[in-house]
């Protein structure tokens, strides 16, 4: 699985990629993160006082028709960044998904993530910003609008994140084993570990008398039947 990333801060990422079981996916090629910067296919502002050395911005928003508050990502330098990732994902075997995350479209789910992970090669993902991206974009792409949820973020690089990590503990390999995953067996919300028996406070600085909690009885019992009727229960 290819995850190609539009965004104009591609730094976001570094932190979370580079680490635990998704760093570990792309250092073992499970799965491949690119980056384009949309800011990279527009060119420099014009300065207005002739003379004036030019400072490199490159813009990339500007204000919406009609009024209104903010500013809106312009679809050229957008389309350009899209272009150039479609251009590495072409070749009979590769199917690509467009996305643009939007508050207000259909919830991003696991079972989305499931058949994705089964029916494309490359995701590309546009991280929005400010108000928004020029609505021509999704239209000449066609892409699928995507929500995480029902609030609303400063830009797109969480939603891609979020989805870049459903998306590859579907992928074989990724976690190591099949059974690792949560949604393909029974699972509880409740999970324990060592030690049997947790004494809290730890002392009794507060002058507060330390109270025993203990790991359920039936996880204990080593009857796995029980176990796993505890668990559908929880």
């Amino acid at each position: 699985m290819r995850f190609h990333v539009i965004t104009i801060f591609p730094d976001i990422f570094d932190s979370y990629l580079n680490e635990s079981i998704i760093g570990r996916a792309i250092k073992n090629k499970h799965i491949s993160v690119k980056f384009y910067n949309p800011r990279d296919f527009t060119r420099p502002a014009k300065l207005k006082q002739s003379g004036v050395k030019d400072n490199g911005y490159r813009p990339v928003d500007d204000r919406p028709y009609g009024g209104g508050p903010g500013m809106v990502m312009r679809a050229e330098p957008l389309l350009k960044a899209v272009a150039k990732a479609l251009s590495l994902s072409k070749g009979k075997s590769r199917k690509v998904l467009i996305i643009n995350f939007i508050p207000t479209a259909e919830k991003f789910t696991t079972n989305f993530a499931k058949k994705v992970s089964k029916k494309y090669t490359d995701i590309i993902l546009i991280c929005g910003r400010y108000e928004g991206i020029d609505a021509r974009v999704d239209k000449i792409l066609k892409t699928k609008k995507l929500s995480i949820g029902d609030y609303v973020l400063t830009g797109g690089e969480i939603p891609a994140m979020i989805l870049i990590d459903c998306v590859s503990r579907q992928i074989p390999r990724v976690l190591g084993k099949y059974e690792s995953l949560e949604e393909e067996r029974v699972s509880s919300s409740e999970v324990y570990t060592r030690p049997e028996i947790l004494k809290y406070p730890f002392d009794n600085a507060q002058g507060k008398k330390s109270k025993n909690y203990k790991v359920p009885k039936v996880l204990l019992s080593g009857n796995h039947a029980e176990i796993e009727k505890w668990k559908l229960k929880k």
